[in-house]
């Protein structure tokens, strides 16, 4: 991630909050019934630790797992079509539960932040099953699409092809499968931070949380009705 800014001004690589957190960029795959909210058939995960004159790179940490619907939200015949997910893949997976405790077990130690692209599809799926995942469930998403949009907000369109095709990053092999879409999610991240970095965009952890993170909704207050 290199910096060409004015000798003295301060980089991003420089932040010592930045250089040690664990970023972990997550996707998941899902399925949705009628009448029922969206439930999750596959996620992946993968760390991304800052290494000097490097920027954030491959950590070591990675995880992806099928995942088995319950009887309410089968997969469907559309959801296979787009995402290569049979209902004979997911047949012996675990359920959400367990497969996303096994990962919040897994995180790496603390201080982590989540990434992803449009975020609220990934924290929606994680504050459904916060109860299993405490960790990611109150844990903050850097969301790449608000990234983009605060360094470049004249662009037509965010969604992650889009993205992809503006700032050429090849298409995966499988488009919508969990790791794949984490891999290049990782490299558009490493993209914009390096274009943050370039035009002094952003100088500190703390700022990129501010313009590119979403609030976990776990930590977010309840509401006590009223009688």
């Amino acid at each position: 991630m290199t910096d060409t800014t004015r000798p003295g001004r301060r980089r991003l690589a420089e932040d010592p909050a930045f250089q040690d957190t664990h970023f972990v960029v997550i996707d998941f795959e899902g399925t949705t019934p009628k009448g029922a909210a969206p439930e999750p058939i596959e996620v992946a995960a993968l760390g991304l630790k800052h290494e000097p004159g490097c920027g954030p790179v491959r950590s070591g940490f990675s995880f992806q797992s099928l995942i088995r619907p319950p009887t309410h939200a089968p997969v469907t015949p559309f959801g296979a079509k787009q995402n290569g997910i049979t209902p004979e893949d997911v047949t012996d997976a675990s359920p959400a539960t367990t497969v996303l405790r096994t990962l919040d077990e897994e995180l790496p130690p603390r201080p982590v932040l989540l990434v992803a692209h449009h975020a609220p599809v990934e924290g929606n799926f994680i504050y459904a099953y916060r109860e299993a995942c405490p960790r990611l469930a109150y844990t903050r998403i850097v969301d790449t699409r608000l990234l983009a949009k605060h360094l470049a907000p004249d662009l037509p369109a965010y969604d992650l092809d889009a993205l992809l095709a503006r700032y050429g990053i090849p298409q995966p092999p499988h488009r919508h499968r969990a790791m794949d879409d984490v891999i290049v999610t990782a490299s558009l991240f490493r993209t914009l931070l390096t274009e943050a970095a370039r035009r002094h965009a952003i100088t500190s952890l703390t700022s990129l949380i501010r313009v590119s993170s979403r609030r976990p909704r776990a930590s977010a207050p309840t509401q006590l009705e009223l009688p």
